[in-house]
């Protein structure tokens, strides 16, 4: 019993914010507002941020990264100099009203730390102005950061830190050039730390860019084969694809790739799902580079139920939240199945690998046993009833805006435009994607038709816009 109590202090211990190198005072407030023990990323994360290291974090909303980087910005600030030290770069405007609440709990260990929130979806005067009084830390979204820093309103030129908060959901929704442009803004000799709940690809192109050898710290472990669910069903070539319809109303995923080995199969394909009332789109080698480009975001922002592929059409293709992958066709390779359905089950999700095979691919199919060591789990069609009688419909649907980078127009724009004056939440706007001449954004099903109407009778930069639905690109 005592060796267990024993054990039990000498976690607490080990937890505790007093083996940090923080203040008596900051250590009394965070007693007095109930952080008395750090968590698994605090404690990870701030020995190395308070010893002034460029940090890659991966943490979850509500795992107390804010607590871990705002420390860390606070031991770093010189309350006696009026300028704007460190800078919290936040996805949304609620993420940052969140951030500057709890960053201003944790201040109050000091005197008069002065923090602004500068999101966009608020007017730029009031912020002007308290920016001409002076700031400490600032709290924003990239795209109302980068107009300050434009109009001369916010200086950087005494910045120390850089927070980048939800790294992943700013490259989501689009925000990559303006993070980029702000941090070419940043003094070169500072601290920055970078939080994200996974890592895409663009994660890896900003710490390369902008972090010095940054130390990591990944809680989390990456997936297990296990998180892949595969399951296989003979069928006969001429039900093949009625088969896939048949799999898409049984698991009801909300995003499926499916695979097929001819462009041609994907175009068949195309016409069946169509035909039954499913959002599905094509990607192959006879797409134009604008058509490709409107397939893959209306797949990537979850406006698509369905993309169906070639391999060649797929490769380099990385799609986050994939719940299913079918193959209509076995692959003759079984290095190509593998990397086929090692596109589901990432970033600790479960995923489906469904697959259909005909008594002549049994030798392809017999490949792939060998090569994953295991006996594949064969399945009945006739097991297959639809789990609702409600179509599957994708959640999103994508507005195009006649108005790209030529017209100046950013993700920031956008977003500010749809939580503004037209009222909807961020939770309600999806990905955001600006191409050279037009934009493209997300929007809940739900309000699809509203948003439309309200960013057709509003303002976005300023400027009246022209905004309709993107038509789903075809065959």
């Amino acid at each position: 019993m005592s060796q267990s109590k024993t054990s039990i202090t000498a976690a607490s211990e080990a937890n505790s914010f007093g083996k940090l190198p923080l203040t008596g005072a900051m250590l009394e407030n965070l007693q007095r507002i109930g952080y008395e023990q750090m968590t698994p990323i605090q404690a990870a994360s701030l020995p190395i941020a308070l010893a002034g290291h460029d940090l890659i974090a991966q943490a979850k909303t509500g795992s107390g990264k804010t607590v871990a980087f705002a420390l860390a910005l606070l031991a770093r600030l010189d309350a006696g100099r009026m300028a704007v030290q460190a800078m919290v770069l936040c996805p949304t405007r609620e993420l940052a009203a969140q951030v500057t609440d709890e960053m201003r709990r944790l201040a109050r260990a000091e005197e008069n730390i002065k923090i602004l929130s500068l999101c966009g979806g608020a007017t730029m005067r009031p912020q002007i102005a308290s920016l001409e009084h002076g700031a400490h830390i600032v709290v924003g979204t990239p795209g109302r950061i980068l107009d300050h820093l434009e109009r001369g309103s916010l200086d950087l030129s005494a910045l120390n830190s850089l927070v980048l908060d939800e790294a992943d959901r700013m490259l989501d929704m689009g925000f990559y050039d303006d993070i980029a442009a702000v941090a070419k803004q940043c003094p070169k000799e500072r601290q920055t730390l970078l939080f994200s709940a996974t890592y895409p690809e663009g994660i890896d192109k900003l710490t390369k860019q902008f972090l010095r050898s940054p130390q990591e710290v990944k809680l989390q472990s990456r997936h297990a084969a296990t998180k892949i669910r595969q399951r296989w069903y003979e069928v006969q070539q001429d039900e093949r694809l009625h088969a896939v319809s048949l799999l898409l109303a049984h698991f009801r995923p909300v995003s499926t790739l499916a695979f097929c080995n001819t462009k041609q199969q994907c175009r068949d394909l195309i016409d069946v799902l169509t035909a039954q009332g499913f959002q599905a789109l094509a990607l192959h080698g006879d797409l134009e580079q604008r058509d490709r480009d409107q397939v893959l975001i209306q797949f990537a922002n979850r406006s698509s139920s369905v993309l169906v592929a070639t391999d060649v059409a797929a490769r380099g293709l990385d799609i986050d939240q994939l719940e299913a992958v079918i193959n209509v066709d076995v692959t003759p390779e079984p290095d190509l199945y593998t990397h086929r359905i090692g596109r589901t089950g990432r970033a600790d999700e479960e995923g489906w690998a469904l697959s259909l095979a005909s008594m002549d691919e049994m030798g392809r199919v017999g490949r792939i046993e060998v090569m994953q060591g295991t006996p594949t789990q064969w399945h009945k069609l006739s097991e297959l009833t639809a789990a609702s009688s409600e179509p599957l419909l994708p959640p999103m649907v994508t507005l195009q805006i006649l108005g790209g980078r030529k017209d100046k127009i950013r993700p920031g724009d956008v977003l500010g435009a749809l939580t503004g004056e037209a009222g909807f939440t961020a939770a309600q706007v999806g990905k955001i994607n600006v191409t050279e001449f037009s934009t493209y954004v997300a929007v809940d099903r739900r309000i699809a038709k509203q948003a439309l109407n309200k960013l057709n009778a509003g303002k976005v930069k300023g400027k009246r816009v022209k905004v309709r639905f993107l038509q789903e690109t075809q065959n």
